[in-house]
């Protein structure tokens, strides 16, 4: 009688130690998980300082200021004479 009164009690005593070492798991693959989220936000972070640096030296480079300067000096052009403007009407 004694066996089949210590066997519910050890099944169960395995149990909860089963369980409480599935918490703690979860709770360290809990804890893991959220510094991995907190890194890839700062990355986050960063590339959008990044794009938005990217984004005023495109704007900086097409200004029409510096376009026209340079096809001025490379490609030798020039603006267009109003007179010498031709309107093609169907």
């Amino acid at each position: 009688m004694k066996i089949s009164f210590l066997t519910p009690l050890l099944l169960l005593l395995v149990l909860v130690v089963f369980s409480a070492l599935a918490v703690v798991y979860s709770k360290h693959q809990s804890r893991k998980l959220f510094v991995e989220l907190n890194a890839l936000q700062k990355v986050r972070d960063e590339m959008d300082v990044e794009w938005g640096q990217l984004q005023l030296e495109q704007s900086a480079w097409a200004t029409s200021g510096r376009i026209e300067k340079l096809a001025r000096e490379r490609l030798n052009m020039t603006p267009i004479e109003y007179k010498k403007i031709i309107i093609v009407k169907p």
